[in-house]
């Protein structure tokens, strides 16, 4: 059975070198493969887990199991998770365990592969578990300072020569780039969204050297000066200067992006609905309700700077669905095509998938839930 702890396992790939366009090619081959839930990972559980299928939907008595979007390292995610996960058990009355990976493309798996029945996720991994992988949208975390959301950013070292981002688009192939993973919404998707495709770049084949990894590594390779530029979000920046101040006040914010929504919290759909409805109760009320919601909301802090949960459904997903909608169209523009006609009909494509999207993000939403997203890019 899965268990709250790492074990020894070889270790996972953390970088990927692009340099020219055949990596671009590679890249987004992986991407798709990302999409179907088909890439490997190493899961922080026993081998037997590993192979086990996930526990029936129907069964009262059997554990369920939480996937846990790493936060720093795996192991220090499950830490972080453990007391919240412990009160959840007590509340449904049911053995909650967890699971941690080492990257997203592993949680991607975990969930295609039906092995998790509820998942702390980005909103892009969400997008694709609830219309691929039979899950839905119950909670999305509030953070302590009220904040709708997080920015993606751009880091450099204090004294990069790069002084702002015309320094940055002005000289390609010149510099090195410590980018997230292709799921990672603030650490690939929306600085390749609002940045690198509207000025008709790719950023695979745009700077000199390209590596992946987490949000944490790429900006200790910053401060290290290892790489010129990495991506991050603001959000992670705060937990990075309270675990790594030295190395912190050797960053520079270069670029922000216009807000993310923050992440939510998804379930399987073929649970049953009135477990489906306790899990939803418990997590919005949690540290909000009784004399314990103090020290709930102490548990809380330990995993995020998280001051809750708010009531969700699938269409908080909308805004994510509109990042690719505008990236698949900035992309199709600036290819080359056999002629206008076959643009006009990618173009008609990427649409039509977008509106379908939508659509189905909307007829899940409840009656009482407020809307979320324009389904415009």
């Amino acid at each position: 059975m899965l268990r709250d702890g790492p074990i020894a396992a070889p270790a996972p790939t953390l970088a990927r070198v692009a340099t020219h366009s055949g990596a671009t090619r590679r890249w987004r081959h992986v991407l798709a493969e990302c999409l179907l839930g088909l890439s490997a990972s190493i899961f922080v559980a026993t081998p037997q887990a590993a192979t086990s299928a996930a526990p029936s939907a129907t069964n009262v008595t059997s554990p369920l199991t939480f996937g846990i979007l790493p936060i720093g390292g795996p192991s220090e995610s499950l830490t972080a998770w453990r007391p919240m996960l412990d009160d959840m058990a007590r509340a449904l009355q049911r053995p909650v365990r967890s699971i941690s990976v080492s990257t997203y493309e592993g949680l991607a798996q975990a969930l295609a592969e039906e092995r998790v029945d509820m998942a702390f996720v980005s909103g892009r991994l969400a997008l694709a578990a609830v219309t691929r992988n039979r899950m839905q949208v119950v909670a999305q975390l509030t953070r302590g300072d009220g904040s709708p959301g997080y920015y993606a950013v751009l880091l450099v070292a204090s004294d990069s020569p790069l002084r702002n981002v015309d320094d940055l688009l002005h000289q390609p192939r010149r510099w090195s780039y410590a980018r997230g993973e292709a799921l990672s919404v603030s650490g690939y998707l929306v600085p390749e969204t609002q940045l690198f495709s509207t000025h008709q770049l790719d950023s695979d084949t745009f700077f000199a050297r390209v590596t992946t990894d987490n949000h944490q590594n790429n900006a200790l390779a910053v401060a290290n000066r290892e790489v010129d530029v990495a991506s991050n979000n603001t959000a992670d920046l705060e937990r990075f200067a309270q675990h790594f101040p030295d190395q912190f006040r050797r960053l520079r914010v270069l670029w922000r992006s216009s807000l993310i929504p923050h992440a939510v919290v998804i379930v399987r759909s073929d649970l049953a609905p009135a477990l489906r409805e306790h899990i939803a109760r418990f997590l919005t009320h949690y540290a909000k309700d009784g004399r314990a919601a103090p020290a709930e909301l102490a548990k809380l802090k330990l995993i995020h700077d998280i001051s809750g949960f708010r009531s969700a459904d699938n269409d908080t997903l909308i805004p994510f669905a509109d990042i690719e909608h505008s990236l698949e169209r900035r992309r199709a523009l600036s290819a080359q095509w056999v002629n206008q006609a076959a643009l006009q009909a990618r173009l008609h494509k990427i649409e039509a998938n977008h509106s379908n999207l939508v659509a189905q993000l909307r007829r899940h939403r409840s009656p009482d839930s407020p809307p979320h997203g324009n389904g415009k890019p």
